[in-house]
């Protein structure tokens, strides 16, 4: 007689909105600032916009310069009017900025909340933009240039974990980089602070594409998942974009979508570097990308590891 299998369910839904009524509707207090503000509207009147540097997720980033100092900032300003979810992201990388102090995590000089609902996050700009940038306008990079970017993420991931905050968000576009090759992390709105070590972390945000396997399926990917792995993932997954100029999981030149990368993600074998990659590049690459969350090496392993080793003797 043949054996019949039950089918396993994989827990692939999407979770219910929270409650609006979970909103912060408190003022969270101001990280220190090297503005010295008298008050708010004094403030904001100090800075002229320059330019627009992008637009999205309910408000708009602006090049600002300070009227009296001259010094040139980055302004995320998120409008009153936008919906629940974006305000409780903002007060969550409000609350990420007062508690970040590091070279490897973009600066917060200021944040201000003007009467109309408003709210204004005055961060270090950061004057080549993005790694996505880059790697859209100058095509791949070396492996040298990986392994000093490598580097420098993994000591911005070193500080945020170890003060148990995780970023959940890792990709090339937020990821900030600086005529110097500095690079930095920003954009904390979906990352969560981990009230105990082993505090689950699986809801689904931040960008699908770079979501680790247990994010989307817990139940089999997460044997003592300890929260943290998932930026690991990230990373690698950035990396090896970096290096072949595309979407790891996807062909050149294809439009991902939520299925499509689920199932990759899932159910297909990670991605591996070109056979040209030197062995030091693919060997950290799959330590970054192994699909169970605890055989993934840590931030403290990775920052060993021979590939890590040459982008710090670069920088000698």
């Amino acid at each position: 007689m043949a054996l019949v299998r039950e089918r396993r369910q994989l827990n692939l839904r999407l979770p219910l909105p929270e409650n609006t009524e979970r909103r912060h509707r408190f003022p969270l207090p101001l990280p220190p600032t090297s503005l010295s503000a008298t008050s708010t509207a004094q403030e904001i009147d100090r800075l002229e916009k320059l330019q627009v540097l992008g637009h999205g997720n309910g408000g708009t980033v602006y090049k600002v310069r300070h009227k009296t100092t001259q010094a040139i900032y980055a302004l995320k300003v998120v409008h009153g009017d936008s919906d629940a979810t974006v305000r409780r992201q903002i007060f969550r990388e409000m609350d990420i900025l007062r508690r970040t102090d590091s070279p490897f995590v973009v600066r917060c000089h200021g944040i201000f909340e003007k009467p109309a609902g408003d709210i204004a996050i005055l961060m270090e700009y950061m004057d080549s933009g993005t790694l996505d940038t880059l790697l859209k306008n100058n095509a791949t990079f070396s492996e040298p240039t990986l392994a000093k970017i490598a580097l420098q993420v993994l000591n911005g991931l070193n500080y945020l974990h170890a003060h148990k905050i995780v970023h959940r968000d890792i990709k090339p576009s937020n990821l900030l980089v600086n005529q110097k090759m500095e690079v930095k992390i920003s954009d904390f709105g979906v990352s969560k602070i981990m009230c105990r070590t082993l505090d689950p972390c699986n809801s689904y945000v931040g960008t699908c594409a770079y979501m680790s396997p247990e994010r989307f399926d817990p139940d089999t990917y997460g044997v003592n998942y300890n929260g943290y792995a998932g930026d690991i993932w990230s990373l690698g997954l950035t990396l090896l974009e970096l290096y072949m100029g595309h979407f790891p999981f996807l062909p050149a030149g294809q439009r991902p979508d939520w299925a499509t990368l689920m199932c990759a993600i899932c159910f297909g074998e990670p991605p591996s570097s070109p056979e040209e990659a030197s062995e030091e590049f693919r060997s950290f690459v799959e330590c970054c990308l192994q699909k169970e969350s605890s055989k993934r090496w840590t931030v403290s392993e990775l920052l060993l590891h021979p590939f890590v080793s040459m982008g710090r003797r670069s920088e000698e």
